[in-house]
């Protein structure tokens, strides 16, 4: 009986956890583009808005039921990836973020090329004897790793710092250029005020839309998880500074997460919690200004999703941030983590000031086109991918053998 040929494409096995977020969004573009390039594609996760949107996109989605953080249920975690994995046969394995990274470095153990992208490091998002633990883990995992990838040079200067002396590739984050993107000037008007959150009965009503007479209130979107890493506590005691300065400003959360009922406590009167959206280019389209005030980040999609439709930000200088934004942008947008008092100086600033916030946008918006177009961020990740898979002559035999891994040599990609 003829037998069909075997498919000479390699396949791609992506493990994420989480499934919402940046992380989603990456792994999305990710494989869109790699399914254009024609690989074979396979994405596990533990279902969620990721699992559905690699669905639309045709990708084969395998559900890996695992947990957000390290706990007693890693050993079946990986026991059920160790299975995953033998049915899939990838021949590269691509982890995203800490848990997902954890899990695939145990389950996969040098056996296949692994690309680990943490996103983060999983230590700067905790303290005391957890983050010693992770970083303990980092430093011991990542020689199952053949490279380490790193959406900034300051994320991989944080782990060469930290100890974790890994064969790193330093591959920016990457937008859609073409969907983030200012209005065109007929919708303009369609945008000047923001859209109608989901229905949820706890959501603040819509803010009045003003008499044409009046000058329209300023309106500062934060696009982001609720939760600690994000900062949105920090911009809530910044706001009521803000409202000093500027009594008619409107601030709209846009996101859902662990945080929210602790945030809607701690926000002033006139605070919005939009919710989770399916779509947040309406918002910035609509925003004045954008900030995303975090803890931590290796490098964030917000802003650059800000940047890519015109809109002025004002970001905390952690990981990343700096290298997200134009040297003009960076004078004036950053301010230090966990400071109230300079991130409420820098919004009431630009707020103040129409058209500075709108040359930096355009600045912001010609740099992410330059720098940040999702295309450019697939090319070297595919780059990354042929440099691992391509088979190298052993030296005492005429067999093929898998590219050495320089574990502690830093490559730039």
């Amino acid at each position: 009986m003829h037998q069909p040929a075997p498919d000479p494409r390699p396949r791609i096995l992506h493990l994420a956890q989480p499934v919402e977020g940046g992380v989603a969004r990456v792994v999305l573009d990710l494989a869109r583009a790699q399914l254009a390039a024609g690989l074979r594609v396979t994405v596990a996760c533990p279902g969620g808005e990721l699992a559905a949107g690699l669905g639309e996109l045709g990708a084969d989605v395998r559900e890996w039921r695992a947990g957000r953080s390290p706990g007693p249920g890693l050993p079946g975690e990986v026991r059920r990836l160790v299975r995953l994995i033998d049915d899939v046969r990838p021949a590269l394995v691509h982890a995203h973020s800490a848990k997902a990274g954890l899990a695939a470095r145990l389950a996969v153990r040098g056996r296949t090329p692994t690309v680990f992208q943490p996103h983060a490091w999983s230590f700067a998002a905790v303290g005391g004897l957890t983050a010693a633990l992770a970083l303990r883990w980092e430093r011991w995992g990542v020689r199952w790793a053949d490279r380490v990838v790193c959406v900034s040079e300051a994320e991989r200067a944080t782990g060469v710092r930290a100890g974790v002396h890994a064969a790193y590739a330093v591959i920016p984050n990457g937008i859609d250029t073409t969907r983030f993107s200012p209005a065109p000037p007929a919708a303009t008007a369609a945008v000047s005020h923001p859209p109608q959150p989901p229905g949820d009965g706890n959501a603040t009503p819509p803010p009045p839309v003003p008499h044409p007479s009046e000058p329209p209130a300023p309106l500062v979107v934060c696009v982001g998880r609720l939760c600690r890493q994000k900062g949105q506590d920090v911009l809530l005691r910044a706001w009521a500074e803000v409202l000093g300065t500027l009594p008619p400003a409107r601030l709209v959360l846009v996101g859902d997460g662990p945080d929210r009922e602790a945030l809607r406590r701690q926000a002033p009167p006139g605070v919005r919690f939009a919710g989770a959206v399916a779509d947040v280019v309406p918002w910035y389209r609509a925003a004045d200004l954008v900030v995303l005030p975090s803890r931590w980040e290796g490098m964030a999609l917000a802003p650059l999703e800000a940047l890519g439709c015109g809109r002025a930000v004002v970001l905390t200088d952690v990981d990343g941030a700096r290298e997200s934004l134009p040297p003009a942008l960076a004078a004036r947008c950053l301010v230090p983590p966990e400071d109230p008092a300079a991130l409420a100086g820098a919004v009431t600033g630009l707020l103040s000031d129409a058209p500075l916030r709108a040359a930096l946008g355009d600045q912001g918006r010609r740099h992410v086109l330059s720098t940040h177009d999702v295309r450019h961020t697939a090319g070297r990740v595919a780059a990354l991918y042929r440099e691992l898979l391509v088979p190298a002559p052993a030296a005492d035999s005429g067999t093929a053998q898998p590219v050495p891994s320089e574990r502690r040599e830093s490559i730039h990609s």
